[in-house]
């Protein structure tokens, strides 16, 4: 199971409707994704090449 290390956080360009995803960092250096409005839900975890490789398609 992946150690989330961080509090998860929301992007700044999410709007009010309330269909955002919420990141956090892990203990390998990753990132573990979650839909913000099932906190308590499925994480998607992505490692941090992975992750440094999505970002940079934006």
């Amino acid at each position: 199971m992946t150690e989330v290390v961080s509090t998860f956080w929301k992007s700044s360009y999410s709007g009010q409707e309330g269909n955002c995803v919420e990141v956090a960092v892990t203990a390998t250096g990753g990132r573990a994704v979650r839909d913000s409005k099932e906190p308590h839900g499925p994480l998607l975890t992505v490692s941090g090449e992975g992750w440094r490789a999505f970002v940079q398609q934006f």
